[in-house]
């Protein structure tokens, strides 16, 4: 069972959520993941989840395939956060505005 998460209540509680994974695809069709801390940046209709992805191979995806995946480890709760969204590169930092968010229930 999954549990829809607004979007607007994804950007008040991310900071909760500590580092996450930035996952892109590669030339190749595979995933690639990346460990990061997202920040919370602009306001309103403009706000967006802004990861410094270093400038390497993630960076390179997003900016080729901008359909992105955030996925965070479960909670206390047993719940791991899944966001996907849009990227938008700009240098070595990755902006993803959400499309949709869900907690993803704990294995049984």
């Amino acid at each position: 069972m999954s549990i829809r998460v607004a979007i607007d209540d994804l950007f008040e509680q991310i900071g909760e959520w500590g580092p996450g994974y930035l996952l892109t695809v590669s030339d190749d069709d595979r995933t690639h993941l990346l460990a990061l801390r997202p920040s919370v940046v602009g306001t309103g209709a403009e706000r967006v989840l802004r990861l410094d992805a270093g400038g390497g191979r993630a960076v390179g995806n997003a900016t080729a395939r901008p359909a992105v995946t955030l996925l965070f480890p479960p909670g206390d709760d047993g719940y791991s956060l899944v966001v996907d969204g849009d990227a938008a590169v700009h240098g070595s930092l990755v902006d993803v505005r959400p499309t949709s968010a869900l907690l993803h229930r704990p294995a049984p």
